[in-house]
């Protein structure tokens, strides 16, 4: 029988020189749980029809991703899924077994189905005929000649093959994850931490429009299961009524360049810019913005938002122009000399008798069509 374990999705490595690093780095072990995956996934149905959809960061045995696509194959249309995995999947040599694959515990996997078998009569698969996946003779099961890292010459050609990626890579390999996909030119669903948004390989790709949020993630924490053995020692872990090592994670974010209509739904924007309401950095000239519910609706200049602010944005309604990170090279005099560890890269606030308050990180945007101001009052 096959079985669907979370546990492993996120261990990719480098390399088996690294494997050891890996192994000790367990808060890279994050297994998405299958409902957050069915909310985000529901948005992108009309994209999958005659597809191939790789999950190369999802053992077949234990994957919900792969659950997901194998439970909708008939569903979605899809033409081929394909997942690889990780080297040394104690589940996977076991199960292995039972299809006549043998292999050891330092071995990777790959499944590659193209045919599930409608039983139910509406395009799906019930949980026990998943089992049968792979004793059909359409489907194979076999190993795979290096560990399995995304970034090995076999799981680059199976991803040259993908039309779309679907996984949750290692937040720690996310930068190179990403910049795997681009050079590929690969249309991709994955999940990573939201400050991801910061980082200067993927900022520019989300100012550009290169790819975005996700619509089913704006707020709040999100539960991932964890290895048997990881340390439950962090507040929100825990252990579900099945036994499995859970912790719950602040920050994440569904990122994406499929196109959803929700990208293009316009913020509605319900305050008018006064002065006295919105204060001005010290050193940039653009308006502080503590809240994204706080946009005027009618100022034509820059703003400094969150970076939150990606959750709501509509590419029609806002230019993004860049981030206090680059945008701020120097500190000015005043700020060097009254404020509290002056740090270049951030927007100051002037709070009064000569000191100055860093704000967070702030992406500066302009509203691409403000509505004129009311009479007397000037942006």
């Amino acid at each position: 029988m096959l079985f669907f374990v979370v546990r492993r999705e996120g261990e990719t490595v480098a390399t088996r020189e690294n494997m050891g690093k890996a192994k000790s780095a367990k808060k890279d072990e994050f297994y998405t749980q299958l409902t957050d995956i069915e909310k985000e996934l529901r948005h992108y149905r009309k994209h999958f029809q005659g597809k191939t959809v790789l999950c190369n960061c999802d053992d077949p045995f234990e994957s919900n991703f792969f659950k997901y696509f194998a439970l909708n194959f008939n569903r979605l249309g899809l033409k081929k899924l394909i997942a690889t995995c990780y080297a040394g999947s104690p589940i996977a040599n076991r199960q292995l077994s039972l299809f006549d694959v043998s292999g050891e515990q330092e071995d990777a996997y790959m499944a590659v189905v193209t045919q599930v078998r409608d039983t139910n009569g509406d395009g799906g698969v019930d949980m026990m005929d998943v089992a049968e996946l792979f004793r059909a003779k359409e489907n194979v099961l076999k190993k795979l000649k290096g560990d399995g890292d995304f970034r090995s010459p076999e799981c680059l050609k199976l991803l040259n093959e993908a039309d779309i990626v679907v996984t949750n890579p290692p937040f720690s390999l996310f930068r190179e994850y990403v910049a795997t996909l681009m050079d590929r030119e690969k249309k991709f669903i994955i999940i990573g931490n939201v400050n991801a948004i910061t980082y200067q390989e993927i900022f520019p790709l989300l100012r550009n429009n290169q790819m975005w949020i996700g619509p089913s993630i704006h707020s709040g924490d999100r539960a991932f299961y964890v290895p048997d053995d990881y340390p439950l020692e962090a507040a929100g872990c825990g252990i579900d009524e099945l036994g499995r090592k859970y912790i719950r994670v602040k920050g994440v974010r569904w990122y994406t360049n499929l196109d959803i209509k929700q990208r293009h739904e316009e913020l509605i924007l319900a305050k008018r810019y006064k002065a006295e309401d919105y204060p001005k950095y010290v050193n940039y000239d653009a308006i502080e913005i503590s809240s994204v519910s706080d946009i005027p609706c009618d100022y034509p200049n820059e703003m400094g938002v969150p970076i939150t602010f990606l959750d709501k944005y509509n590419p029609e309604q806002f230019e993004i122009l860049g981030i206090s990170r680059e945008l701020v090279r120097t500190v000015s005099e005043d700020v060097r000399k009254n404020g509290a560890y002056p740090q270049v890269g951030r927007f100051y606030l002037n709070v009064g008798t000569a000191k100055y308050k860093k704000v967070y990180e702030r992406l500066v945007i302009r509203n691409r069509h403000p509505e004129t101001p009311r009479e007397g009052e000037k942006p």
